[in-house]
């Protein structure tokens, strides 16, 4: 008997569900090869800072939907640690700039190798048709 539409969004969930625990797990082993010390939340501002390149405060709050006030913290702590820098706006001298170090930029790079590691060994007996599929469903999951 075949499942109704209902048992298959269900399960669906349950699947998105481990799929969602399993990436916090890869992501708190990434933020952890990153920096042991500092926060995970410190390591999602540093790979957007990778990704996007210099930005300010304002700009990081709105793309992680943090507080400026949460991001000023977490930014000061990548300072610290040598990870990141600050310089003034070109555009306006007033404003702060958030910029990784050569330093932060090979944090993100081990980081980065701990989450390529952890999705390969995932999919390492699939074939490229499996994974090509795979890979288009999950776009097209996403563009909703």
């Amino acid at each position: 008997m075949s499942k109704t539409r209902k048992e298959l969004a269900t399960e669906l969930g349950s699947e998105l569900n481990g799929l969602l625990m399993a990436s916090r797990t890869v992501m708190a082993a990434s933020a952890a090869r990153f920096h042991p010390d500092l926060q995970p939340a410190a390591y999602q501002l540093a790979a957007m800072l990778a990704g996007q390149g210099p930005t300010k405060a304002g700009g990081l709050a709105e793309r992680l939907d943090m507080d400026k006030s949460a991001i000023s913290r977490l930014a000061k702590s990548l300072c610290d640690n040598g990870l990141a820098d600050t310089s003034a706006d070109p555009s306006d001298g007033r404003a702060i700039v958030y910029s990784l170090t050569d330093a932060g930029h090979n944090g993100i790079q081990a980081a980065n190798a701990v989450k390529s590691d952890a999705f390969f060994s995932r999919v390492a007996g699939w074939s490229d048709a499996e994974l090509t599929l795979f890979i288009g469903l999950l776009r097209k999951f996403n563009r909703i």
